[in-house]
């Protein structure tokens, strides 16, 4: 919990800025008078910096403009100085590649950004699927004191009386318009009608996943992340998270004092309860590492196995967040857990978890379900092993057939992603529903940076049989409103000579979730053949920040952070003696 001890105003960091009688601190005082700002409006107050990552093409943030002036009258409320930091918006929609590749890109900003302005703490505000990830993971290795605003879901969206959900209706209607079962009419209807206002998708897609999974953290304040984008409370919650941060300064209470070996268990948890996007296991991988947790795919699969599906949110269940909410939101899920739970884990207002939670009551138990009838009883993500995922590979069950779970096939293979775009619907394909689609080349070194096209398309042909899932496999992540038996995150990487570059058309592949296999049905011996007739692939960039990104990133099974961002054994001990201890930054001369 908070130190007991408050820190006095000549102990914030920002003094070393403002504070000093010396000429550095002459012209940091003489420019925030020139912004319209006089001493008494800062001195001796915590300076608070507010990272936010709304832009004019990020649609999921569009109502942050508003959200961070109620910040900082929370911030002006209690004593603070607030400073608004724009950095990287990480536009889930619109950033080709994909937004993946550019994690790592913010989560250095991040942390560069506290290092090398005056602030004694931040606001985090984010919610995109990675910019809540990548925000942490910055503000982690910096630590300091941190609070997070999640964006909030979107309202549901809708069309012809229908409820319409992010991403799982997209496929699904698209699916429909290829098949010849609704026009373009139709589809332009649920292109009106499925976003219909400001917030994040509004299924169990990566951003609500991962703003849950930051609440369940301790990193936001209790009740936030399930709030509606457009709902008032969601304003109030954010002055509350402003005036909350002042105190989080004076008292000292950081990330370090928040991420424990417990409160991770606690994420992953809420995880598997909301059967959530395959992409929390990477992102919760490399936030715990930035915190000093060695966490690997293995705790995901032993907490999976015990862990209930409670949330009966599309895609794996039936309704959307605003649903979720109004049957009592996160709280309410977490409290249904019970024991699976760590309820003494800390929180940034404060409060235990056990606290927070404390007599938080379930008013819908079809959207969020009792522990006595789940939706499932567990496994809402699976890790598999096998020849051909030697360091593993994920999928989320209650989003395929169950037919599939266990099944073996023909692979029909495509090297990379223009390879399927061009061939997947060629009438002459050979192919039937019992093939296993397989994609190489999409992971992190090889896409680049690991898109979302796990999902991969069923061929036309196929669809007009009413075929409607296939086993398909890949390096590639996928969407968490996705659904499909869809095996994704497989290590390493067929671009890296991972043994998915080694499969070849008709080779027989096993599924077995139940017993957590993924294998290719050849020899060892036509194994190795393969592998010593492999040739690698030229880089894929030549400079820029691809280029250090295809040198340093990590495989999936190690959360596809920086080798270089890990957080190294000297700085746990504190044996660098030329770190500054309290910041995690070098001292200023």
């Amino acid at each position: 919990m908070s130190n007991s001890k408050r820190k006095l105003p000549e102990e914030l960091r920002s003094h070393r800025w403002y504070g000093v009688n010396d000429l550095r601190s002459f012209g940091h005082r003489s420019r925030t008078a020139q912004m319209g700002y006089s001493r008494e409006e800062y001195a001796g107050k915590p300076v608070i910096a507010i990272l936010n990552t709304w832009s004019d093409i990020n649609p999921c943030h569009s109502h942050f403009k508003d959200r961070v002036e109620e910040v900082k009258r929370g911030i002006w409320q209690a004593g603070g100085f607030p400073i608004e930091l724009p950095v990287s918006t990480l536009s889930e929609p619109f950033q080709k590649p994909t937004t993946m590749l550019y994690r790592n890109f913010l989560s250095m900003e991040t942390e560069e950004v506290l290092r090398s302005y005056p602030a004694d703490g931040c606001v985090l505000m984010g919610g995109c699927d990675k910019t809540t990830p990548a925000l942490l993971m910055g503000a982690i290795s910096m630590n300091l004191p941190t609070i997070f605003l999640p964006a909030g879901p979107m309202l549901s969206g809708n069309w012809n009386g229908k409820k319409l959900g992010s991403g799982s209706d997209t496929w699904k209607y698209w699916a429909d318009l290829r098949a010849g079962k609704i026009t373009e009419q139709d589809w332009q209807g649920v292109e009106g009608g499925i976003a219909r206002s400001a917030g994040h998708c509004m299924t169990m897609g990566t951003a609500s996943t991962m703003t849950s999974a930051a609440e369940a953290l301790g990193m936001t304040l209790p009740g936030f992340a399930s709030i509606p984008a457009p709902d008032s409370r969601h304003a109030q919650m954010s002055a509350k998270t402003g005036r909350r941060i002042v105190e989080m300064v004076w008292e000292d209470l950081k990330p370090s004092d928040l991420i424990t070996a417990k409160s991770i268990d606690n994420a992953i948890t809420t995880t598997l309860a909301l059967s959530g996007s395959t992409n929390a296991i990477v992102h919760i991988i490399a936030l715990a590492r930035r915190a000093g947790v060695e966490l690997t795919l293995d705790r995901f699969d032993e907490l999976s196995r015990r862990t209930p599906v409670l949330a009966n949110v599309r895609p794996t269940g039936e309704y959307l967040m605003e649903d979720f909410y109004y049957a009592g939101g996160l709280t309410a899920m977490l409290a249904e857990l019970g024991d699976l739970i760590d309820g003494t884990q800390a929180t940034v207002n404060g409060c235990s978890l056990g606290e927070n939670i404390a007599g938080a009551e379930i008013f819908n138990d079809q959207v969020i379900r009792r522990r006595s009838n789940p939706l499932m009883p567990n496994n809402g993500l699976a890790v598999l092993r096998g020849n051909l995922a030697p360091n593993g590979a994920v999928i989320k069950p209650g989003a395929a057939d169950p037919k599939l779970h266990v099944h073996t096939g023909p692979a029909v293979v495509f090297e990379d992603y223009n390879d399927m775009a061009a061939r997947i619907d060629d009438e002459h394909l050979e192919i039937d529903e019992n093939s296993v689609i397989v994609l190489k080349n999409a992971g992190p070194v090889g896409a680049p940076g690991m898109p979302e096209w796990g999902q991969l398309p069923i061929p036309k042909k196929l669809l007009l049989k009413n075929v409607r899932d296939m086993v398909r496999i890949s390096d590639a992540r996928m969407s968490g409103t996705s659904y499909g038996a869809c095996v994704l995150h497989i290590a390493p990487e067929a671009f890296v000579g991972g043994p998915l570059a080694l499969v070849e058309n008709g080779d027989l592949i096993e599924l077995d979730v139940p017993g957590r296999k993924l294998n290719l049905k050849i020899s060892d011996a036509e194994l190795a053949r393969r592998r010593a007739a492999w040739q690698p692939l030229p880089p894929r960039f030549e400079r820029g920040y691809g280029a250090l990104h295809q040198v340093h990133v990590l495989q999936a099974d190690n959360g596809c952070d920086f080798d270089f961002l890990l957080r190294k054994k000297a700085q746990e001990s504190g044996a660098d003696q030329s770190v500054d201890k309290a910041s995690g930054e070098p001292e200023i001369h």
